[in-house]
């Protein structure tokens, strides 16, 4: 790293504010002065070191997919994907999958393991599929028909994309409920051949079906990076589901899934947890012993409801796991406050400063009216909306939250000390995040303001004594500064679209999910 701020051969400022009227507009880099009159200090120290940053993206849903498939032409669809996972404009470089339906598909739900009429049981899992026909044929079915062919031209854009894979639902079958949809549980425990083996219990042949579901992508290049055993097991709800206790998952995933994972694909991590931080109102430890613990990678974490407090119960229990933020999302309606608390602070901010090193977002791309469901839910928003009939393209504050990252923080950087006042990302002063990647030399920050007025922050790194930048940072907005020797990214994000939302209903509880 270079000793002073005018060593840097290149300054890279942007300014982002919530409203979006400016969206990571370039700024003059700031002069060097002695005195930081009464601006809110930002002190960057790259002496204390923190997590490493894997990445950020969002959730290439069915419903997302089939808006790139259906609503765009191949042209609209390859410019908007690229922009948003080429390492030389937006530098997105993680997604989100689900392993079979979730509740966003544009198709009625399914497993991988669907069994025809008279037959109750699959073993052998010998109905195994991920889809018929031709990636993006308009005769393919479940993830052929739309999620596949959405992936492999993102992996031929941004080849290292991480991929982290999470079912929903196992197959209907091996649920006490013998449905997809609803809170069924596994069947844990419960043979399913004849006799008494080991690989015919439910426990065992779910692992195969994780392991089937990661060759079948391979086949199609796409590497599945990581897996998690459940989303949301916790919850109890409508659409596809399945239920699990934290003590239940962490026996089956040390006993049968990272040894059948070993046995095949050993470098596919397994996150625990992937629920909302109610998930983590007990400390892990009190569960799991450290030999099981030595199963996961990590801790997956969603902020839809939980106390902030309750991250460290997940986040900290282990000193060998890292931390994933997996999914969230905002509303079509949501006000510029809140939609800026829920992304750059909580997330963007809050979140990672409490060891987060990779950000998936919920859906990557919705409709004008928060569609396609098949759950029928209504009013969400993705990363971009995308006009169902004409392909058109709006840019959320999601976008240029994950852009911050993408384009400013490169991947293997390391997470450094910086002067934070805001306590969860919503209130209090200035909040920052501040990386160094120790191969390249880059110094980037993100400084978040989580309240409704300017505030002017001054910022100084250790060790170069009084040597502050003065900058302006925009209500329930963001500033980002990227020093380096090397090249910069500096492309801009072209100008939305104009075309109709839709603000379709949706409960009243849905405005404000969080305990924050």
């Amino acid at each position: 790293m270079t000793g002073f701020l005018n060593d840097y051969a290149h300054e890279y400022w942007t300014r982002t504010s919530g409203d979006l009227t400016d969206r990571r507009t370039p700024i003059a880099t700031p002069v060097i002065e002695s005195d930081h009159g009464t601006a809110e200090t930002v002190i960057i120290d790259p002496t204390r070191r923190y997590q490493y940053w894997e990445g950020a993206g969002a959730a290439i849903t069915d419903s997302s997919a089939s808006l790139f498939m259906q609503s765009m032409t191949a042209e609209q669809r390859h410019a908007i994907l690229t922009e948003m996972f080429d390492p030389e404009q937006g530098g997105f470089s993680s997604v989100r999958i689900s392993i079979g339906a979730c509740d966003f598909s544009s198709q009625a739900y399914y497993s991988y393991d669907d069994l025809p009429e008279g037959v109750v049981a699959d073993a052998g899992l010998n109905y195994f599929s991920i889809g018929e026909g031709e990636p993006g044929a308009p005769d393919a079915t479940k993830d052929l028909k739309n999620v596949i062919p959405v992936l492999q031209e993102i992996v031929a854009i941004n080849p290292a994309v991480k991929v982290m894979a999470s079912p929903w639902s196992a197959p209907a079958w091996m649920k006490t409920s013998n449905r997809l949809d609803g809170a069924g549980r596994l069947r844990l425990g419960e043979f399913v051949g004849n006799g008494y083996r080991y690989q015919d219990t439910i426990d065992y042949v779910y692992a195969q079906y994780f392991v089937k579901f990661i060759a079948a992508y391979a086949k199609y290049g796409i590497r599945i990076t990581s897996v998690t055993m459940q989303n949301e097991p916790s919850n109890g709800c409508p659409w596809p589901i399945t239920v699990w206790t934290p003590e239940e998952l962490a026996k089956w995933g040390s006993e049968y899934l990272r040894p059948a994972l070993d046995r095949t694909f050993p470098d596919v991590e397994i996150y625990f947890g992937d629920d909302s931080l109610r998930f983590y109102q007990r400390p892990v430890s009190e569960y799991m012993t450290p030999a099981q613990a030595n199963a996961f990678a990590g801790a997956a974490f969603h902020t839809y409801s939980g106390l902030p407090e309750w991250v460290h119960n997940g986040a900290r229990q282990f000193p060998q796991w890292k931390a994933a933020m997996t999914e969230r999302r905002c509303m079509l309606d949501e006000t510029v406050d809140e939609a800026s608390h829920v992304m750059f602070g909580e997330i963007g901010t809050w979140l990672v400063r409490n060891g987060i090193g990779l950000i998936n977002l919920w859906n990557m791309a919705l409709d004008e009216q928060g569609f396609p469901s098949w759950a029928g839910t209504s009013g969400r928003r993705g990363v971009i909306t995308i006009d169902s009939s004409t392909g058109k393209v709006k840019r959320n504050l999601e976008y240029f939250m994950l852009r911050n990252y993408g384009q400013d923080v490169k991947v293997g950087s390391q997470r450094v000390f910086s002067t934070n006042r805001t306590p969860d990302g919503r209130h209090g002063g200035l909040g920052s995040v501040a990386f160094v990647n120790d191969t390249t030399g880059d110094l980037a920050a993100i400084l978040y303001n989580p309240t409704a007025t300017d505030i002017e922050a001054a910022v100084a790194i250790n060790g170069e004594g009084a040597r502050w930048q003065r900058v302006t940072v925009p209500a329930y907005g963001t500033v980002t500064l990227h020093k380096s020797n090397g090249p910069i990214n500096e492309s801009q994000a072209p100008a939305d679209d104009e075309f109709k939302i839709t603000y379709t209903p949706h409960p009243a509880d849905d405005h404000d999910e969080t305990l924050f």
